[in-house]
């Protein structure tokens, strides 16, 4: 699969962004009361109205959200899907971890694998081998 075609402006999110973002995913579209409305069902929760909306602001600069407004409410959409997010945060990661290019890092954080990730890492190299196969016989 390959990565979307749209892509937030900033990959980066804070804690309560992310259960915002989260939440927004979950309902599929919100208005500000239904985001207030769920952190609140928590009793041991605060936080005030105007910050939901700061925070739906603050997502919408950084790409991750759409707003349109509908009858006397406004109404927030996620701009790329849950699946499409963690695609591109771990691609994110990805580039990040080999910009190290330190051979000694890199095998270093090889050592640290379990079973579970070097089999995943072995899955991973096999369909790379694919891909490339497949496009030297283009």
């Amino acid at each position: 699969m390959p990565l979307p075609d749209r892509r937030p402006k900033q990959l980066s999110l804070g804690p309560l962004e992310a259960e915002i973002l989260e939440i927004v995913h979950d309902l599929g579209s919100a208005t500000v009361k239904d985001i207030h409305d769920r952190i609140l069902a928590d009793p041991d929760r605060e936080l005030a109205y105007a910050s939901v909306t700061t925070i739906l602001n603050r997502l919408v600069k950084k790409g991750w959200l759409s707003c349109d407004r509908k009858n006397r409410a406004f109404v927030w959409k996620p701009s790329i899907s849950r699946e499409e997010a963690q695609m591109l945060k771990a691609h994110d990661r990805l580039q990040q971890f080999l910009a190290v290019s330190d051979p000694d890092v890199v095998a270093a954080f090889a050592d640290s694998l379990d079973c579970a990730s070097l089999d995943r890492l072995d899955a991973i190299a096999q369909r790379l081998q694919a891909v490339r196969k497949a496009r030297e016989s283009q």
